[in-house]
């Protein structure tokens, strides 16, 4: 005949109701943190960026400055991002520019075949749209100006890049014969009309095109396109900014808007602040964008920067190899398959 232990069995079933309770409360806890101050989803994104140089023998290595940690903004929060390089500096030291941008700074006592960085990142993005209703009612309509105070901080945004005619006529062309413009209108439209007419192309020389030789060709790197639409929003007294950093794309075809690392544009409007606009991809908000460094002009923000010491020969090539991927939550991943 069996026995019935109705104790041990009460006291198992209590453990496991208190399990889930606190399984519940976990879960709870990670769907919040994962949730910005309005109530919508941050999803996570890792990001890896491996620039590999190759010589024929060992050669020096001079100073090389880095930038290649996301900013801390509201929108997008660093929870891990490290930094591996080989051969090992023998300095490495970490500092702000004067526009907030993390920068890094190495220095090399070795000789080496090879030198390789590696970046890796795991941040929560929040996506945010650009919605005319944010916008003061007073920069609604184009043009507006800006406070005295906002004006004097915004001052090398405002500064024209380029004074030559067909800039301006090009930038004039999104305007009513009155010269004004519905703000919102105004800012999309260009986002879009770059996209739309621009053929993009993936353009590995240094520097960028100056704005009037884009508008010439019909054609250009993300740099350079970002590169025109900055010059033409100051041209139209609109504060504007060159963003680099990567592209989150949503499948694995890289080749529309040329890969993982992107360049695009930033304007200050009364309400919002600093919006995202994307003229590659005719995107405006900051969906799918990881901002590294936000400057006045593209030569303030090279992702990585050095010389090396030996002969011309001595250099055989470089490799960059980089990847954005959405990321599932680790901790909340674990929590949901957890067992009683």
């Amino acid at each position: 005949m069996g026995v019935l232990f109705v104790g041990a069995a009460t006291a198992r079933c209590d453990k496991r109701v208190l399990f889930l309770a606190w399984k519940l409360r976990a879960i709870r806890a990670c769907i919040i943190r994962n949730l910005d101050q309005r109530g919508t989803e941050m999803p996570i994104l890792t990001v890896r960026h491996v620039t590999t140089y190759h010589y024929a023998q060992p050669v020096a290595f001079g100073e090389h400055r880095m930038m290649l940690r996301p900013r801390d903004d509201d929108d997008q929060i660093v929870l891990e991002s490290e930094l591996e390089i080989t051969p090992a500096p023998s300095q490495i030291s970490w500092t702000r520019d004067i526009f907030g941008n993390h920068v890094a700074t190495a220095r090399f006592a070795e000789r080496a075949c090879e030198l390789r960085f590696e970046s890796t990142m795991r941040l929560r993005h929040a996506p945010t749209d650009f919605n005319e209703a944010d916008i003061e009612d007073f920069a609604r309509s184009h043009p507006f100006a800006y406070g005295e105070g906002e004006r004097r901080d915004l001052e090398r945004f405002l500064t024209p890049q380029s004074q030559h005619p067909r800039l301006h006529r090009w930038a004039a062309a999104f305007l009513r014969e009155d010269g004004s413009a519905d703000t919102h209108k105004l800012l999309v439209d260009m986002t879009q009309t770059i996209n739309r007419t621009f053929k993009h192309v993936a353009r590995h020389e240094k520097g960028v095109q100056d704005p009037v030789q884009t508008l010439e060709l019909a054609s250009g790197s993300c740099r350079d396109l970002a590169t025109l639409m900055i010059a033409a929003l100051r041209a139209l007294g609109i504060a504007a900014r060159f963003v680099s950093g990567y592209l989150h794309l949503d499948d694995d075809d890289d080749d529309d808007i040329g890969g993982n690392t992107h360049a695009w544009v930033q304007a200050y409007i009364a309400g919002p602040g600093w919006v995202d606009f994307d003229p590659s991809s005719g995107m405006f908000g900051n969906r799918n964008l990881v901002r590294i460094a936000v400057v006045d002009e593209p030569r303030k923000a090279i992702p990585l920067q050095g010389t090396w010491i030996g002969t011309a020969s001595d250099h055989l090539a470089m490799k960059v190899a980089v990847k954005v991927a959405a990321a599932a939550d680790a901790e909340c991943g674990a929590l949901m398959s957890a067992g009683g």
